[in-house]
């Protein structure tokens, strides 16, 4: 081969590397440019994706085109601005924010919602729950959702609060009365109550009832009755009685320890008596002297004639002692008509001697009557219609005014007197 031969086939192999290095850098050259084509025919957007921002250049069609390109699912209860059919815009922004299931607690109720909202009060709003100013919320209002997912809404319901005398209504959400009197600041002394189980259920229109309790100490001056003593007087007539001393009443200082609910008085303790003064007998001299009627024979014949003559039964010096004669009435004296009743000597309660000393057990025929001695004075002689004369000598604790009781032999006779009205002369 000759030396022209072999300069030609060199040439023409460097012809051939520049054309094929020629052809490497064109298609380099088409590749970057096609490249920088593409990438300029690129989108710019902004995705705001689970509280991150990133920015992105896309040739996604659509908002749904760009989230799955993020590998992103979404959720039918996520929120997707714009929507996930919009088409994709150069500069656009989009927000994905993806649903979180809470638990509402309402009323013994438990409600799942799917929401976007991160605070508490937005994911209320959200779900439709209506609040009042004495509803009870957990977490706060404006805090955020807790991991757990669970919001507590305590309806407040009205019960009524009677603390010592006083009653008023009350907004509560407590769940027992403990809770509620804690909430309400309801300070309770050692001697206060509460009526009922303190840890008893609170529930609509409960009525919870405080108890005031407290003692205090009351002291008070009293007076005493005196006594009646009485003495036999032989200087006074029979039926007589004369004050020998008045008598005074005694004082008594008494302490006391009275126990109060809700400012009513319901005990009262005697702690402590202190005698300030003795009361002083009251005397009474009662009259022991007896006078016995005597007349001269021929008086005394007349008495019997005239009572002869009057168809009357004569009084006797003898009788005069144990019993007075019925007669009529004819002598002077104050009349008054009085409301009769009849006793014996051993009725319920006698003791078969009158107050004026008279002992009727020993004298059961004796006329003697029970009377008021403000109207007729004891000791004086009267006349009863039905009755007779006889010796206004006792007393009674129900014989007061127009009230006379006659005093009879036997039960017997004192049930056929019955109650009467009669004419009574008070004849000295």
């Amino acid at each position: 081969m000759t030396k022209r031969t072999t300069g030609n086939r060199f040439f023409q192999s460097l012809r051939i590397q520049k054309i094929a290095a020629g052809i490497a850098v064109l298609a380099v050259f088409v590749t970057v440019l096609s490249l920088v084509l593409y990438e300029g025919t690129k989108k710019n957007i902004s995705l705001a994706a689970d509280g991150k921002t990133i920015e992105l250049k896309t040739h996604a069609a659509t908002v749904a085109d760009v989230l799955a390109l993020q590998d992103i699912e979404v959720g039918s209860h996520d929120a997707v601005t714009p929507a996930a059919d919009t088409p994709v815009e150069d500069g656009m922004s989009i927000d994905w924010k993806k649903a979180n299931p809470v638990a509402v607690n309402m009323n013994n109720d438990t409600t799942t919602i799917w929401t976007t909202e991160s605070t508490v009060g937005s994911v209320l709003k959200e779900a439709g729950v209506e609040l009042s100013e004495h509803d009870a919320v957990t977490p706060a209002l404006d805090s955020k959702v807790g991991e757990d997912g669970e919001i507590t809404v305590d309806k407040a319901f009205q019960v009524t609060l009677k603390d010592g005398s006083k009653t008023k209504k009350v907004w509560s959400t407590s769940t027992t009365v403990a809770d509620f009197l804690k909430n309400e600041n309801v300070q309770l002394s050692e001697l206060d109550r509460v009526e009922g189980d303190k840890q008893k259920l609170v529930l609509p229109k409960s009525v919870i009832s405080v108890v005031r309790v407290e003692k205090v100490t009351d002291v008070v001056e009293e007076t005493t009755d005196f006594d009646v003593k009485t003495r036999a007087d032989e200087t006074l007539l029979k039926g007589r009685e004369k004050v020998v001393a008045k008598g005074q009443k005694g004082k008594v200082r008494k302490r006391f320890e009275i126990v109060k609910e809700n400012g009513k008085e319901v005990s009262r303790k005697l702690i402590r008596e202190h005698v300030v003064s003795h009361p002083k007998p009251k005397v009474v001299s009662v009259g022991a002297k007896v006078e016995i009627a005597s007349a001269p024979a021929a008086k005394s014949v007349k008495t019997v004639k005239a009572a002869a003559a009057a168809k009357q039964p004569a009084v006797t010096t003898a009788s005069a002692k144990t019993s007075v004669s019925r007669g009529n009435g004819g002598e002077s004296g104050k009349v008054m008509y009085m409301n009769a009743t009849a006793y014996t000597a051993h009725c319920t309660g006698c003791s078969g001697i009158t107050a004026t000393g008279i002992n009727l057990a020993a004298n059961p025929g004796m006329k003697v009557i029970a009377v008021d001695p403000g109207v007729i004075p004891l000791g004086s002689k009267v006349w009863v219609e039905g009755y007779g004369y006889a010796i206004a000598g006792d007393t009674g604790g129900a014989i007061k005014g127009n009230r006379i009781d006659l005093h009879v032999p036997n039960n017997a006779a004192a049930r056929q007197f019955g109650r009467r009205q009669v004419k009574v002369k008070v004849l000295n």
